[in-house]
């Protein structure tokens, strides 16, 4: 809960760890299902503390893209083997930040665009579906614009609280918003607000240029734990 409360107080990334954690123990789609809720509420602090401090180009080209991925995310939920995601979300963020961190970005990636973002959009939506792990797409479309923190913080917030919110209707239908898990979220909710209110006080007492090293450092381990996830998956699967 620790690491769901500083995603939502402006970390976005982090907060992917989470499903793989609680997916150690129950199936992947129920971890994603457990959360949800718990998101949700996150989702409302986060959107409420951030209200004036969002970019609405970024939100416009993003979200219809989002609802497509999310469609995807839907149609191929209980198909889809989620450990491919992760190792497929994970090299890409890997290369996504050593290519930043050795000063080549801008030479190898596009300026961001509504093209790029509808892209995101549909990428981020998709992978929020399966596993909470929308925040890669998303970065990779927002971090070249090189927002001041709350911007992107509170971009960040809107965004994906717009998808959260959303996929409601998704895991309805596929019957994992049940008594039993949503009463596991609920044990989880308090802790989860706690830290959700530490994570916002965290970004607004960091500066700028330390909150974007901080991030990049937090997607790169985040990537080897969803690669380390997925192989270990695809092997124990073999």
């Amino acid at each position: 809960m620790l690491i769901l409360g500083l995603a939502k107080g402006g970390f976005t990334g982090i907060g992917q760890v989470a499903t793989p954690l609680i997916a150690l123990v129950v199936p992947p789609l129920q971890a994603a299902a457990i959360l949800l809720p718990i998101l949700l509420v996150q989702d409302l602090i986060s959107v409420w503390v951030y209200r004036r401090t969002w970019s609405a180009w970024n939100i416009r080209v993003m979200l219809p893209g989002a609802v497509v991925g999310i469609g995807i995310g839907w149609a191929m939920a209980e198909h889809l083997n989620d450990n491919y995601v992760r190792l497929a979300l994970g090299i890409v963020t890997c290369v996504f930040v050593l290519v930043y961190w050795f000063g080549i970005s801008h030479r190898l990636a596009p300026a961001p665009s509504a093209t790029s973002g509808a892209v995101a959009g549909v990428l981020a939506g998709f992978t929020s579906t399966i596993a909470h792990a929308g925040a890669p797409p998303f970065q990779m479309h927002v971090f070249p614009q090189k927002l001041d923190k709350l911007t992107f913080a509170g971009t960040s917030a809107v965004f994906f609280a717009a998808m959260n919110y959303i996929k409601i209707i998704p895991f309805f239908a596929l019957g994992q918003l049940s008594p039993a898990n949503l009463k596991v979220s609920a044990i989880f909710l308090p802790l989860a607000i706690a830290t959700n209110l530490l994570g916002i006080w965290l970004v607004r007492v960091i500066p700028t240029q330390w909150f974007y090293r901080v991030i990049y450092v937090l997607m790169f381990l985040i990537s080897l734990e969803l690669i380390r996830e997925g192989a270990l998956g695809v092997i124990a699967a073999q």
